[in-house]
Parts: C-alpha cells; structure tokens; sequence
C-alpha cells in the first residue's frame, strides 16, 4: 500500500493525524496480515525500523525512550493508545488504514469442512454403494486430492462421472453420441485425455479388477467392453454356430463363417444395417449361449467345427451386466442370462 492510498483513507476521529504519520504504515501492515490469520493476537513484531519509524512509534504509545529496531508492541498496550486518540479499536483503525481483515484460519476450516463432505457424499453415493469395488475408486479419487484445488469442481467432475457409470453399459454408440445422450449434449465430455473420460475410465478398471489403460489402444477396448464404441468398427461380437436366414450381408457372413466351422466377427456396422435377416423356422426353440471368454468360442469351434451350437461371444459383457444399476434392465432386453 502507498503513502497515498493511506492518506485517501478515512478515519474521521480525533488523533487521526497521528495515526496517519506514513512511518506507522509497517505497525498497521503487519497487524493487518496479523488479524487476518484468523489466530488470537496478544503481540506483534516489528522491524527493522528506521529511526523515523521508532520515533513514531515511541509518540503512538507514549514511550519516555526509544524503542529497538525491533521492537515487540503488546497489543493491550497499543489498544490503550489507539482507543484515547480515535476511539475506535485497533481492528477497526487496521482495516480502515490498510484494507478489510481476513480469517484465513476460518477460510481453512471451511475448506477441509468442504473436502470432509465431498469424500463423505461421494463415498455414499448410490452408485459406489452398489458397487463394492467402486470403494477403492472412491478411496484413490480422494488420495488424488481436489482437482484445481476445489472441493465444488471437484463435486462437478465426480457428479458427471457417476452419471457416466450409472449409464453404463452403453448401447453399443459411438462415444460421442453416448457423451451427448448422458451428459445434457456435451458430446466431446469423454474425449480421449479429457478429465472426465480419464477418471470414469480409471473406475471402469477397478469394476473389471485390471490395470488402469495407458495406451489409446487399452482406453478404447475399455471402453468398447463397457458397451462404448469409439466408432462404428470399434465394438464387435463373435459368433459360432449361428445360421440366420435372409440375403443380407450379416446373414451371410455369419452363415458362410458357421458352414466352415469359423468364428463370425461382427461390428457394429453390421448389426446397425444387418439388411434381409430372419430366423429360422425352429427359432422358437433354438438355444443361444452367451460367453464372456472368447477362448470359450475357440474351444467349442475346435471340438464341434461346422456343428457347433449357436454361440455368441461378447467379451466382458455379463459381468459387467450384473455389476451396474441397470445393467439388468438391458441384459433382459437382450435376452443375456
């Protein structure tokens, strides 16, 4: 602070001269950061002080001699002098002359209350407590501490990523549609490296008990196993044994791959726009097994060839059916057991 800015300043009450004098502006700032620790004070430090500075000081508290360079002022003292020349406190003459007074001791206080609360609303929160496994995401999301140092975006960036997770697993969409469909249109929220997209990711391979992805390649084949494909070409389903009727290229593919005793790869692209597809006329009592393990497919392949029975691989799928809020819903719908 200037000399002027403390001489713009109004204290309008008798002694506001002396109160004034440029050479106690170091007493007043250093009181100043003083109070605004939001610590009881009962002394404060100075210096060093020039000559000018002691003698200011020595007039302010009535001093029958010079104090040190560095001298220690007893606050009671100084309230006593400040009080019979103007009136007013010590903290009122502060902020009047230097600026208004913090509480950074009760700015800390509220802040650990904000992370206490964050780590205790997110811990509890619905999704993690049908999860088991989401405790440690949880748990290491805390021991990465608030992102940019808030507690309030920190609570935004969690919210957006439960809501994520609630969602899961996706409708075999492209990413950025799913983003759009949970994320009130943001279709760019689960970018690859973006925040967001990094922490639901890290929660993905806590539920499927593997390491966190470190390549483009893992983040993508997480994701395509939670139901979310990067593209149309990213999701794909295996089939064995699998012969539908009908002229279209799905039909056709999974036939010529059956009759050959061959695994079928299917993406999404083809399922999307399979063209003239039908069942056949014993479909009502034609049993499909699902597996998650595509060795599972590969053994079944090799042992019964072109007779295998009908299977589908869908590599993860299941499990992660039966361990999210609503996965249920969608393995009824797609008839998974």
């Amino acid at each position: 602070m200037t000399t002027e800015d403390v001489a713009a300043a109004t204290v309008p009450v008798t002694g506001e001269t002396t109160l004034r004098r440029r050479e106690l502006l170091p007493l007043w700032q250093v009181l100043h950061g003083r109070f605004s620790s939001g610590r009881p004070v009962t002394r404060v430090r100075l210096g060093p002080l020039d000559e000018p500075q002691r003698e200011a000081l020595a007039d302010l508290l009535g001093l029958d001699r010079m104090p040190d360079a560095r001298p220690f002022v007893a606050l009671a003292r100084l309230e006593e002098a400040v009080t019979e020349l103007s009136g007013r406190t010590v903290r009122e003459v502060v902020a009047a002359l230097v600026g208004p007074l913090g509480d950074r001791a009760g700015e800390r206080r509220r802040q650990e209350d904000d992370r206490a609360g964050l780590w205790a609303w997110l811990a509890g929160h619905e999704t993690v407590r049908a999860q088991p496994a989401l405790a440690d995401w949880a748990a290491s999301c805390r021991a990465s501490g608030l992102a940019g140092g808030s507690a309030a975006r920190t609570r935004a960036l969690l919210t957006d990523a439960l809501t994520v997770l609630a969602a899961l697993p996706g409708q075999a969409e492209p990413l950025p549609v799913f983003a759009a469909r949970v994320l009130d249109g943001h279709a760019h929220a689960l970018d690859d490296g973006a925040p967001l997209s990094t922490l639901v990711l890290r929660a993905l391979a806590t539920l499927y008990d593997t390491a966190s992805p470190q390549s483009a390649a893992e983040r993508r084949a997480l994701w395509s196993r939670a139901g979310v494909a990067d593209d149309e070409l990213s999701s794909t389903v295996l089939l064995g044994g699998l012969r539908p009727l009908g002229d279209g290229l799905l039909a056709r593919v999974a036939r010529l791959c059956a009759e050959a005793g061959q695994a079928a790869s299917l993406t999404l692209a083809h399922v999307r726009r399979p063209g003239a597809l039908t069942l056949p006329a014993t479909a009502a009592s034609l049993v499909v097994h699902v597996v998650e393990n595509p060795s599972i497919l590969a053994l079944a392949l090799r042992r019964f060839g072109s007779d295998c029975p009908p299977l589908v691989c869908v590599s993860g799928w299941p499990a992660y059916l039966n361990g999210v809020p609503g996965g249920g819903t969608l393995a009824r719908r797609s008839g998974f057991r």
